[in-house]
Formats: C-alpha cells, sequence, structure tokens
C-alpha cells in the first residue's frame, strides 16, 4: 500500500506507545496491557451507515486494529453490509459482499486462489492476506451453520467473526437462533398466549465449533478492549479455523440509549450472562470472570425487549428461569 501522510503519523504514535517499529520489530512478544498500548491506526474510518451505538461495530474496529489492512474481508448479508456500499469503503483492507449463507464459501474460494498463486504463480508471501469471514448471529447460528461445519472440518484457514445482536438485525429484528429466553422480537413477541416472548435459549455456537476441536475459539465484549486485542494478536498467529463471538448491544433492536452500549456489554459480562473466555489447546478458559455475579435482571430492566418481564405484570418465573440458566453454566467452573 502507498505510504501516507496518516500512515506515517500512526506508525510514529505505534513506535511511541510500545517502544516498537510496526515495520521492523516482531511484535510476537508484545502484550497490550493497557488502552493506550492499542494501535492508533483506524482501519474503518468514521462515519458508516451503521446504527449509532453499533456494539458489533466497535468490536470489529478493534479487531482490525490488530489483523491490519492486510485482510479480506468476506461479509454475509445482515447488518454490517451497510458498512461498504459500492462504490464507496470506510475500510483500508479489501471487503467481499455475500449471501447470508455465502460467506464462508467465498472464503474457502479466496484462501484457495491466494494458495495456488503463491505456490504454482509465483506470489510472494509478502502479498499474502488474512481472510476473514464477517457475520451476523443469523447467518452464524443459523443460515450458515452447515458451510461452516464443513469448512472446520478442511481445517480451512480464516479468521471468523460474528457480531451477536441476538436477531435477525438487518430485517427488523426477526428471532434467529441466538436469540436469548425471554426477549421480544418481531417473530418472538410477547402475547396472552406467550406471555414471555422469545421461548427457547439461545444455541450454544461455541459449543458447536468446540466441537469440531479448532485451533481457537473466543468471546469477546467491545467493553474489554485489551482481552479481544490479545485475544486477536494470539489468533492472528495461528493456522486454520478460529472462531470470535462478539458481544455486539444493538441499541435499535433492543431497545436502550445508544451511549449505553458498553453499559449494556459490562452488565452482560457482570451478570454472567456473557461469559468471556476462550478455548485453546483442548481447554476452556475464561479469560474476565466477575468477582461478584449481578442478579440478571440489572441487565434485563435496561433493555426494551425485555421490558414485559417486568410490566405491567413483574414476570419472575421467566427471570428466575434466565438466572437458573446463567447460575448452571457457571457452577460447571466455579471452584
Amino acid at each position: 500500500m502507498t505510504t501516507t501522510i496518516r500512515d506515517s503519523i500512526e506508525e510514529f504514535k505505534y513506535k511511541k506507545v510500545t517502544g516498537l517499529n510496526p515495520k521492523k520489530d516482531s511484535l510476537q512478544e508484545f502484550k497490550y496491557k493497557k488502552v493506550t498500548d492499542l494501535n492508533p491506526k483506524e482501519e474503518i474510518a468514521p462515519g458508516t451507515a451503521l446504527c449509532a451505538g453499533c456494539g458489533g461495530l466497535d468490536g470489529i474496529r478493534l479487531a482490525l486494529k490488530v489483523l491490519g489492512d492486510d485482510t479480506l474481508i468476506c461479509n454475509a448479508a445482515g447488518c454490517f453490509t451497510l458498512i461498504s456500499v459500492y462504490p464507496f469503503t470506510p475500510l483500508e483492507g479489501s471487503w467481499l459482499y455475500t449471501s447470508l449463507s455465502g460467506s464462508v464459501p467465498a472464503a474457502q474460494g479466496v484462501r484457495d486462489a491466494l494458495d495456488i498463486r503463491m505456490h504454482k504463480h509465483g506470489l510472494d508471501k509478502k502479498e499474502d492476506l488474512q481472510v476473514v469471514v464477517v457475520a451476523g448471529d443469523g447467518a452464524s447460528y443459523d443460515m450458515g451453520l452447515s458451510p461452516t461445519s464443513a469448512a472446520i472440518h478442511r481445517n480451512l484457514d480464516f479468521i471468523y467473526f460474528c457480531y451477536d445482536n441476538e436477531a435477525y438485525g438487518n430485517t427488523g429484528f426477526q428471532q434467529s437462533g441466538a436469540s436469548p429466553l425471554g426477549s421480544h422480537t418481531m417473530t418472538s413477541p410477547n402475547t396472552p398466549e406467550h406471555p414471555a416472548g422469545s421461548e427457547r435459549t439461545k444455541k450454544d455456537l461455541f459449543g458447536i465449533w468446540m466441537a469440531h476441536n479448532p485451533p481457537y475459539l473466543a468471546t469477546v465484549s467491545p467493553r474489554e478492549p485489551i482481552d479481544l486485542s490479545n485475544k486477536f494478536k494470539k489468533a492472528k498467529a495461528m493456522k486454520g479455523p478460529r472462531l470470535f463471538i462478539c458481544m455486539s448491544p444493538c441499541p435499535t433492536g433492543w431497545g436502550f440509549d445508544p451511549k449505553e452500549t458498553h453499559l449494556i456489554a459490562k452488565l452482560a459480562v457482570d451478570t454472567g450472562i456473557f461469559p468471556i473466555k476462550e478455548f485453546v489447546d483442548g481447554r476452556v478458559i475464561h479469560t474476565k470472570r466477575p468477582r461478584k455475579r449481578l442478579p440478571v435482571e440489572k441487565y434485563l430492566e435496561r433493555q426494551k425487549r425485555f421490558k414485559h418481564l417486568f410490566e405491567p405484570e413483574r414476570r419472575d418465573d421467566v427471570i428466575a428461569q434466565i438466572q437458573h440458566n446463567v447460575d448452571a453454566y457457571w457452577e460447571q467452573y466455579d471452584d
């Protein structure tokens, strides 16, 4: 890429922050410890068409600070379709738009093409790209799960970033396999016949991927930028299929003020609803544990999608079931 004045300024800032020269020094041993350690260079320009306060956008923004611009993103149809609308793009790297279930097959084609050109047609390895799938929970938990499973089985070398806003957000917020128990969506509204709203628990996508025994899995949150950045740095040095499930608070679909995105993300972790963890070397490790878990209602009560659990009548039965499910998860890991 052509060096710009902005690139030179960002490189100077990065060297000042880390003490490393990004052009000469290996960053392999460097570990982020504080926010000021993060790469100051932005790989996504501001002013995209995504909703204000989108947690997923904040997550991919932080991820790309680590992955850099030598990436090719295969985007599944969804909310993030609005990031890059031809002929305009806010991205430093490349972007390929696909159908809802087509992002992983597209990644397979891109990865194969790069490998063939390097091995048979003289493409310099310096020109290689990190292939990244970006998909929402509709594509990740539902429509794209079958080709993803096949790609993991083939040990496809790619990173999968799921921005999990727990519904089909781009088409009006319909229920997906990630929609949690008790939530209101356009296809699981609370009614006299179904007062809880969604009556199903969320699929365990982390567990589904883990059953394939890939090299690396992680859950991340934009509220935990150091944890997120170190996980992407670790995954970047690996080969094979690697998954990131990003807690992605959605002001539009969840019903809260955009300025509260990081508060909602924090409460998801502090209540234990969204465990921050990784799977590596055959073990699950929780990288962020709440010191004392808050009651789940502290998280639920701030979102309009759970409003029916509190008024006009409080649904203690549903709230208690959500709390029970969270407690049952942590009992497996609590000392």
